[in-house]
């Protein structure tokens, strides 16, 4: 009999583990950018307006959404910000920056750190692209930390290159973010 409950419950420790759901803290998560510039990088925030984001291992699958504010970027610098919200987010027809997971490449290890990609889409500007985010993930008991970084050209999505005859800004934006996660 003793052997019997001990292959059951070996059994079905794998389906427990299958039905864990990982679900984004919108709370500890902070989004950065910079962009390079003549003689220096500017450096800059954006605050989470929403963040929705469940993975199930399992299955790889994602549901939800994160909605950056787009109308929140700042690099503490009041005319650059405004610049940057006026000619180039133009923020006030586009309030919001969205990003849609779809798929996991990669093994998410449940002890350790694993090297992962997350493709989905990316909607700025009226403009919406698939992309790919690099993410490394600390997994320790059921929380994880969550950092991930990705450079795109941003005028692909229909944004102005702020330079101007003196200041040169680059074509790549890098966005970085931290986050911590629970499976539940």
């Amino acid at each position: 009999m003793r052997k019997w409950l001990l292959a059951v419950w070996i059994a079905a420790v794998p389906l427990a583990a299958q039905d864990r759901v990982i679900e984004l803290d919108s709370t500890q998560a902070k989004v950065e950018f910079k962009l390079g510039a003549t003689l220096h990088t500017v450096r800059g925030t954006f605050s989470i307006k929403r963040c929705n984001i469940r993975f199930v291992p399992a299955t790889g699958r994602f549901t939800g959404e994160l909605v950056l504010d787009a109308t929140s970027a700042s690099t503490d610098n009041d005319g650059r910000d405004r610049k940057m919200h006026k000619s180039v987010l133009e923020s006030d027809r586009y309030p919001e920056i969205v990003f849609h997971p779809a798929r996991l490449n990669g093994e998410l290890a449940a002890a350790g750190t694993s090297k992962l990609e997350v493709i989905g889409w990316l909607a700025i500007h009226g403009t919406e692209r698939e992309i790919s985010v690099p993410l490394s993930v600390d997994a320790t008991g059921n929380r994880y930390r969550l950092t991930g970084e990705l450079s795109f050209p941003y005028v692909n999505w229909g944004m102005k290159n702020p330079s101007t005859l003196i200041l040169r800004v680059g074509d790549q934006v890098t966005i970085a973010i931290q986050a911590a996660a629970e499976a539940r």
